[in-house]
């Protein structure tokens, strides 16, 4: 548990963190502005380091003089909140190279998710069903074109690194691609500094629904329940409603069940063999069709509790998700590390109680 955490951040979302850290017992900095001296989450701080004057730029986006108000206070933990430096993949880095820890996600995690591109290429390839749409990047006209004849219309064109509703222009007919793909790009390139789009096909009336899932390094994942986001104005987001009026508690639990499996296996850690472990297996669409009836593209995972020092194990549970998700095998420890790590393939007893107990 950290006992000082510094709050790389200002105004409400300062407040929040430093009472969270208030009902944990753990004393926070404050960093702020030259303009931001006399702000109540300053005042209310166990301590605080002026960082720069009232321009963002110069202070709550300097890098070196946040990590130096670390340094000085002895901080051991930096909270970026959200905005400002919470999805610089470099500021994680230099955090944890300074021997800090960053309250958020992995450097290489938000490197995936910052360009849409890669962002869905990896649930993808976690099993996770997308909106189809272009293999990767359409750098050409002719490459839209090309693409367009699998995808169908209408289509949409993205910004791979868009956000905001920018860089986003929607194509109802073959006539309109071109004109499409070239203002997405100059529009990503302008805003962004990246001109990479790609395609999908555009939903005309679609549910925007997101559900967003907390993770630790110990293997502890849970998700927060879902926003719908349907109600938009030109590709943004006008009123956020939760729970959604459109998912059954069914639907729900669904999602989010699917959510934690993937998010299990990504944050892998170390296993020991004297522990009790949960093992999830994941089989692909293909065997699972046999399993399933017949019926396509479907998903098994089972969860089985293995005993390693007796050597023995009983299967918790079993479901079936739509969609193709990898084979393979996860281990969860529920010993003293409650860690996941990734095993070996395979799918005979023997061979995942060996994978699953190091032996």
């Amino acid at each position: 548990m950290f006992t000082k955490v510094l709050i790389a951040n200002r105004g409400e979302i300062a407040l929040r963190i430093h009472r969270a850290c208030k009902e944990m017992g753990i004393s926070t900095v404050a960093v702020h502005s030259e303009a931001d001296r006399g702000a109540m989450w300053v005042r209310l701080a166990d301590e605080s380091v002026c960082i720069g004057p009232a321009p963002a730029a110069k202070s709550y986006l300097n890098i070196p003089s946040i990590i130096a108000a670390a340094e000085i206070t002895g901080a051991q933990a930096i909270h970026p909140g959200y905005g400002f430096l919470s999805e610089n993949a470099r500021f994680a880095e230099i955090v944890e190279a300074h021997g800090l820890a960053f309250i958020g996600p992995k450097p290489e995690h938000i490197r995936v998710m910052g360009d849409k591109i890669t962002a869905k290429q990896t649930v993808k390839d976690a099993g996770i069903p997308v909106v189809p749409g272009s293999d990767g990047e359409v750098e050409t006209v002719e490459q839209a074109i090309e693409a367009s004849k699998t995808i169908g219309f209408p289509l949409i064109v993205k910004a791979a690194a868009g956000g905001g509703g920018r860089g986003m222009k929607v194509a109802m007919t073959a006539d309109d691609l071109v004109e499409a793909v070239q203002t997405a790009q100059s529009e990503a390139l302008a805003a962004f500094g990246n001109g990479a789009v790609y395609m999908e096909r555009y939903l005309q009336k679609p549910r925007h629904i997101e559900i967003q899932v907390i993770a630790d390094s110990h293997g502890n994942v849970v998700h927060l329940g879902e926003r719908d986001c349907s109600l938009q104005r030109r590709h943004q987001k006008v009123l956020e409603e939760a729970p959604s009026p459109a998912l059954s508690a069914e639907g729900r639990a669904k999602i989010g069940e699917t959510d934690n499996y993937i998010y299990y296996a990504d944050y892998a850690s170390v296993k020991k063999a004297d522990e009790t472990v949960v093992m999830l297996d994941l089989f692909d669409y293909k065997s699972a069709q046999s399993e399933g009836g017949g019926a396509p593209a479907l998903s098994k995972a089972t969860e089985r509790e293995y005993d390693c020092q007796n050597k023995k194990s009983q299967p918790l549970k079993s479901s079936w998700y739509s969609g193709q998700m990898g084979a393979g095998t996860v281990v969860r420890s529920t010993g003293t590390s409650n860690q996941w790590s990734a095993a070996t393939q395979g799918t005979a007893t023997g061979g995942l109680l060996k994978a699953a107990c190091g032996g």
